[in-house]
Parts: C-alpha cells; sequence; structure tokens
C-alpha cells in the first residue's frame, strides 16, 4: 500500500510540474531552434530535451500552491458551477492510477479556447464537472468520467466566459483508475480522441513523460492496461459442494 501511495505521488507530481510549467513559461519562441546567423531555424513539432531538463526541474521546486492545484484538480473543486456541474463528476475519489496524455501545439503556436471546443465535441467529449471535458460512458452519464481533459494552465479548468480569449500550449488527457469501464476500454477509448483533437487542432499527442507518442510506447502502455485489468478482475465464485 505504501508503494501504491508513493507510485500516486509520483504521477500527480508529474502532471502537477507540467501544469505549473506550461503556466509559466513564455508563449512566444516555444522549440524554436536559431541558426548560426540569427535567424529561425527548423520548428520541432516536440518539447525536446531542454524542456525535459525543465519540467525535472519545475518538478522538484514545486510549491505548495502548485501541490493544492493538482489536488483541487483530482478532487474535483476546480472550476465554479456550470449547468452540467455533475456530468463527468468521479463516483469515488480514491484511485489507483493516473493515465496521461497530452495534446500540445507545435512549436511557435498555442492551442486556442474555441477551436478545442469545437475538437472536444467532434471528439465526443461532454462539458461537466470541474469545467473541463469528460468522455462519459454511454446511456450512463451516472457511472463518472472514462477519462477527462484538462487545461495545462492553472487551474486547469475552461472558463467558458473567457473561452474566446483562452490560448494554452497544451491540455491534459487523463483517466484515473479503476473506470467505469476496463482499463483497457479506458485506453482504447482515450487515445483515439486524443489522436482525433490532436489532428483537429493541429497539435502534437505526448505521452506522461512529455514525448512524442510513439507506437512503441501506445504498445506498452495497453500492455499494462491489461494487467491492470487482470491484477484486478474478481475472483471467480467457489460454490460449496453438495453433500
Amino acid at each position: 500500500m505504501t508503494e501504491l501511495r508513493i507510485g500516486i505521488l509520483v504521477a500527480g507530481l508529474i502532471l502537477l510540474a507540467a501544469i505549473w510549467y506550461f503556466g509559466t513559461r513564455p508563449r512566444q519562441g516555444q522549440g524554436r531552434r536559431v541558426s548560426r546567423d540569427g535567424e529561425p531555424g527548423r520548428a520541432e513539432p516536440t518539447l525536446g530535451a531542454e524542456i525535459e531538463r525543465e519540467l525535472a526541474d519545475a518538478a522538484e521546486g514545486a510549491d505548495e500552491e502548485a501541490v493544492q492545484t493538482e489536488m483541487e484538480l483530482l478532487d474535483g473543486t476546480v472550476g465554479a458551477a456550470s449547468p452540467n456541474s455533475e456530468l463527468g463528476k468521479r463516483v469515488s475519489d480514491e484511485f489507483d492510477r493516473i493515465v496521461t496524455l497530452y495534446v500540445a501545439a507545435k512549436a511557435g503556436q498555442v492551442l486556442r479556447g474555441p477551436d478545442i471546443v469545437v475538437a472536444a465535441e467532434k471528439a465526443g467529449l461532454t462539458y461537466g464537472h470541474m469545467n473541463v471535458f469528460h468522455r462519459l460512458v454511454e446511456s450512463h452519464p451516472e457511472r463518472g468520467p472514462i477519462f477527462s481533459v484538462a487545461n495545462i494552465r492553472k487551474p486547469g479548468s475552461f472558463d467558458m466566459a473567457e473561452i474566446q480569449s483562452l490560448e494554452t500550449p497544451a491540455i491534459a488527457f487523463f483517466l484515473t483508475l479503476p473506470a467505469p469501464v476496463s482499463a483497457l476500454d479506458a485506453w482504447d477509448a482515450m487515445l483515439p480522441a486524443a489522436q482525433r483533437m490532436a489532428e483537429l487542432l493541429d497539435g502534437v499527442v505526448l505521452d506522461e513523460q512529455r514525448n512524442a507518442l510513439g507506437r512503441q510506447r501506445i504498445a506498452g502502455l495497453r500492455d499494462e492496461m491489461r494487467a491492470w485489468d487482470r491484477e484486478h478482475e474478481s475472483p471467480p465464485v467457489t460454490r460449496s459442494p453438495r453433500w
């Protein structure tokens, strides 16, 4: 149990570090290379090793306010009440694991609020609890979200009153296990949604380490989800023999 709690804390720190970094870094010149003559070079579509180091530094220096923001996001206390404030609310606050993906803007660009709303709708997401987007179980929204999509900038929500002016370098997809469906089904729902939104927003899909999501990592995560399902499946019911 202690190791499990440590693992969940580490996953939470990774996510809050990304929120802290993306929420404070400059919007212009993201990931650009500069040639020797001073002219901008080829723009890279991923965040790169330098940003990885900065994110690691951010994780080490995260303050109490950043930690509180992360806990509020997971506890469901972020964002003012909305007409759909109960849609996507998790049934239980207890979870064993967080699985995270990011859709990030390409170098020198941002994701804009109105575009995010349209892309989320086309990807089958619903705006609701915490003022973020959720994928719900069809015909059973009361079971809670299969996964959710938050703004990477603090506090993580999408304020519809200011959506026209909203700009962010990335959005975060995260599912908590156990989910209202199997872990593998939840992953198989989240991945294509992230890929679809990346296509619509002209962005890139990154894994939890903010590296470009490749086939090998996708296969590895599917294997991890299968393993999680096997470990948490209900034991077979044994019947007492009749004498």
